[in-house]
């Protein structure tokens, strides 16, 4: 369970200032509008998505190593290709312990196949003798801790990050866990070809069984399938997960002993480094009381075949070629529907994200991100700001009440550009350039060090949890803050050369959305100081959860794959941070023409080439495996959806390319959904 909340296909370019005083020069400007991807015999109140998108959607191909493409992953392709330069440009003589060295010589230890094919699957089998030593369940629940360090799964773990309720101290959260496929109802589904993926899944897990010698692996595997399904019966599903209230419940450390007494919790928390721990809060209560079941009636041997199985799946990828083949045939292509494996590079700058981020981010922000970049993004932050200030200002629906306390937490935003002020010291991992599954190993014991170091501590409100040069951007309502790193400031989603329209849809629409994200059903609920609390008045909820309830309603019908449908519930924060976002984006165009005419450019008027900027944004196509698991796992919709289920709200759509009624994508004006 993860607060945070993300536009998901991260994508946010740089734009050009609002509130200006005069008309917006147009001299050396373009439309910036992909002219070449629409479709224009698609009648945009029918399809707004294809009428923009519909020629690449016709004929561009998914690349073989890819599971989807579009705009997201093209500018995340070019962000993985700006850090290869640097990377491989590196002295190879930089000093012992410096950055320069660990990134390299991690990057490198990734790329040396060679070395890892003659270690074969040797750097696992110290950790899977340890599980052959478990022989009680205080040993089990040491192992359960144990692999929070050093790798795997378990059926439950931890995290550390601001109390939600008291966001200047850090409290620890235990949350329910322990599966292999991407949700719980990979597990529970009984028709035909849920049934026979599982049983791929069961096979999959003999072959990597068998591939370390384990006796018995189809038998084992079939006894790991089973014991992850009860897992996946108990635990709760993605739309209670999302409720912040219903997963906050914290208490003292003796309320794990009495949810579920036959775990050796003091052998759990000391084993996890939380032994002097006096309270946490526990995610899922219930799903703890009814583990405590299942651990009275599966054997030591069970568990011991479960924690090898999750131990090898999380480190495959990282040995040999066949081993890292076999996991990618089942988790790449059977599940995700991926014919072949990215580049080795591609994967080797993953590995350097995920342990060396800032390090590398370093390199990234002083190579790619000019200052005036950051300028110009914290004044369209600002410009956003005033304009979602007017907005509430002009609700119809809120009280003056309401009102005033949304005002102040929108005041309290923070925003975080690019980089952070303080970059991670990384120096204490030991980083060899011939043994990968050793650096992963140190650089997670670091990172699990590092998060238990924060106990005790005031909460670091500068930190930051993406790297500069991740295609993506986040909201955290305990920090109250809306994040947008290096990498997505920049093209194709922004033109610096292009006119305002195209831009304040692109990124304008998603700043909007993250901003947004502090007034979804979920972020509503914390305020301006990052306190969940309720500050709204009984009747401004009851109409707001109305509001919320008739686009959940919207997004319900929508089918992207015959019979499988959006559940509106589960994607409901999203959905309203792409309304709402949109909504404001269109409010602070608007400001910034001050009045004037915005000129036509390439045919369209700028109220058209707004929305046209904005749908550019969503073009995407999914293999139908990936469409499917984000479906069952991923709380964005689609990205048809997130073009054809928004702008049928906004009135100005219609104004723009005159829809009326008959349209496809019409709304009659009382089932339009305006929030904020």
């Amino acid at each position: 369970m993860n607060n945070k909340k993300s536009i998901l296909a991260g994508l946010i370019g740089l734009a050009l200032l609002a509130g200006c005083s005069q008309a917006p020069d147009t001299s050396n400007k373009h439309s910036g509008l992909a002219l070449a991807n629409m479709d224009t015999s698609v009648k945009p109140g029918d399809d707004f998505f294809r009428y923009v998108n519909g020629h690449w959607l016709g004929t561009a191909k998914i690349p073989d190593d890819r599971p989807a493409d579009g705009a997201f992953y093209m500018l995340r392709d070019k962000s993985l290709a700006d850090v290869r330069v640097l990377v491989e440009g590196l002295d190879a003589k930089a000093p012992a312990g410096s950055e320069t060295q660990q990134i390299r010589d991690l990057y490198h230890s990734y790329l040396d196949q060679a070395a890892r094919n003659a270690k074969g699957t040797a750097p696992l089998l110290p950790l899977l003798a340890d599980i052959d030593r478990i022989s009680d369940q205080h040993s089990l629940a040491r192992a359960f801790a144990q692999s929070g360090r050093s790798g795997g799964n378990a059926p439950f773990g931890f995290w550390i990050d601001a109390d939600a309720k008291a966001p200047d101290s850090y409290a620890v959260y235990l949350y329910q866990s322990g599966l292999s496929l991407p949700d719980r109802d990979y597990y529970l589904k009984t028709d035909a070809a849920s049934q026979a993926l599982l049983k791929k899944y069961e096979q999959h897990i003999a072959g990597m069984l068998s591939r370390f010698g384990e006796p018995d692996a189809a038998a084992k595997a079939k006894r790991v399938l089973a014991l992850e399904t009860r897992l996946a019966k108990i635990q709760w599903d993605n739309v209670a997960l999302r409720d912040r209230e219903k997963n906050y419940n914290k208490g003292p450390v003796s309320e794990l002993k009495r949810l579920a007494p036959s775990i050796p919790w003091d052998a759990y928390l000391g084993e996890a480094g939380l032994a002097g721990q006096q309270s946490l809060v526990i995610g899922q209560p219930s799903y703890l009381a009814a583990l405590d079941g299942l651990m009275r009636q599966t054997p030591l041997a069970d568990w011991q075949a479960y924690l090898k199985w999750h131990l090898i799946t999380d480190y495959a990828p990282y040995l040999d070629s066949q081993t890292d083949a076999q996991n990618f045939a089942f988790f790449g292509t059977t599940l995700s529907g991926t014919p072949k494996q990215r580049a080795p590079w591609e994967r080797a700058l993953g590995v350097l994200d995920d342990h060396l981020g800032e390090a590398v981010g370093q390199l990234y922000v002083k190579h790619y991100f000019p200052p005036a970049a950051k300028e110009r993004m914290e004044q369209l932050v600002e410009n956003l700001r005033t304009a979602y200030g007017q907005s509430i200002e002009e609700l119809d629906w809120m009280s003056p009440a309401t009102k005033a306390q949304a005002k102040e937490k929108l005041a309290k935003f923070r925003p975080k550009i690019g980089y952070p002020d303080k970059w991670k010291d990384y120096s204490a991992i030991s980083i060899r350039p011939d043994d990968l599954v050793g650096n992963l190993q140190r650089a997670r014991a670091f990172e699990y060090a590092d998060n238990l170091a924060r106990l005790g501590k005031p909460v670091d409100r500068n930190e930051w949890h993406m790297s500069p040069q991740t295609v993506n951007a986040y909201y955290n309502p305990s920090n109250n803050e809306i994040v947008f790193p290096a990498a997505i400031l920049q093209p194709p989603f922004f033109d610096m050369q292009a006119d305002d329209a195209v831009n304040y849809g692109a990124i304008g629409g998603v700043i909007g959305h993250e901003m947004g994200h502090g007034f979804d059903d979920q972020g509503a609920k914390s305020d301006g100081d990052g306190v969940m609390r309720d500050w709204w008045t009984p009747t401004d909820l009851k109409e707001f959860r109305f509001r919320t309830s008739r686009l959940v309603a919207q997004y319900n019908r929508f089918e992207p794959i015959k019979g499988q449908y959006v559940n509106g519930q589960f994607t409901l924060g999203e959905n309203i941070g792409d309304l709402g976002g949109l909504t404001i984006a269109h409010k602070a165009y608007l400001l910034s023409l001050d009045g004037k005419e915005a000129p036509v450019l390439d045919g369209f008027t700028g109220e058209q080439r707004f929305f046209l900027g904005w749908a550019q944004v969503w073009k995407g196509m999914y293999r139908p495996e990936l469409m499917q698991m984000l479906l069952a796992s991923d709380p964005h919709s689609p990205p048809e959806y997130r073009v054809n289920g928004v702008v049928p709200n906004i009135p100005a759509f219609y104004e723009a390319f005159n829809i009326q009624p008959g349209d496809k994508l019409y709304l009659d004006p009382a089932k339009r959904v305006k929030i904020w």
